[in-house]
């Protein structure tokens, strides 16, 4: 269903889990909704891709997330949409969809399927990322970015293996990156800009494969890709250079006997 770049206002239904229980797709991004998203997301078992950026929706993000059966599990086998007789001539129903990750539109039609989406980017949502979302293992794309989320990127966000995009930024995020995302070898794309973070990058692994453009905008950050160097670091090269320092100064000593 996609009701995207209306001028739709108001409190997203609640009913819209009992009225389309085998929904695959919800978009409704673009529009006017407001007020907190209370939808019965356990009764949206077959929801792959959910799409509500660009709206006014506040409060926390709902924990029950979580229950969306169709992104806690991982897709390995593409399906298609038949509308007739299959057996004599019915035709495949091509469905296209738009993801939005960091700037770039990606367009899904065969694969359409596989792809497992949550999207609610530009919203006025608050407080922290629910530990429930680690919990989609199937999920390929999270945009949470310009809300005003605060807190910490939870440790369990490594559990999302097959995440191939997570935008986090233009938040309120504080605390350090956590090391795990390093393990994360199918992300392809990932911001975490202008947020609150602070401390070392965690620079392996996956990692290495960002830029610093991913890590600008949190004053607290240090270390690669960042020109930013992290104090420790100058700490031991002040302690490096100390070392030669004084070794020098026990070989001119030293020189200056045997001369002497």
């Amino acid at each position: 269903m996609d009701l995207g770049y209306n001028i739709l206002s108001g409190i997203i239904p609640t009913w819209f889990g009992e009225g389309f229980p085998f929904l695959r797709i919800l978009i409704l991004r673009s529009n006017a909704f407001s007020g907190e998203l209370s939808l019965e997301f356990s009764k949206l078992g077959s929801l792959q891709v959910l799409d509500l950026a660009k709206n006014d929706l506040s409060g926390s993000i709902p924990a029950n997330l979580g229950d969306l059966k169709a992104i806690a599990q991982v897709h390995r086998k593409n399906k298609y949409l038949v509308y007739g007789d299959h057996g004599n001539g019915g035709h495949y129903y091509e469905e296209r969809l738009e993801v939005y990750m960091k700037d770039q539109i990606l367009t899904y039609t065969k694969t359409l399927s596989l792809v497992t989406s949550i999207d609610l980017s530009d919203n006025n949502f608050s407080g922290n990322i629910p530990n429930e979302i680690t919990k989609l293992f199937g999920l390929v794309v999270l945009n949470l970015s310009r809300n005003h989320i605060t807190g910490e990127i939870p440790g369990t966000m490594s559990n999302l293996l097959q995440l191939s995009s997570l935008d986090l930024s233009n938040n309120q995020l504080s605390g350090t990156i956590p090391s795990s995302l390093s393990s994360l070898s199918f992300l392809g794309s990932l911001d975490l800009a202008n947020n609150n973070l602070l401390g070392v990058i965690p620079y392996t692994g996956h990692m290495t494969t960002f830029d610093a453009i991913t890590f600008t905008g949190n004053p607290g950050l240090c270390g690669p890709p960042l020109p930013v160097k992290c104090s420790g670091d100058e700490d031991k090269k002040q302690g490096h250079d100390d070392s030669n320092d004084e070794g020098l100064f026990d070989n001119w000593f030293y020189l200056s006997l045997g001369l002497g």
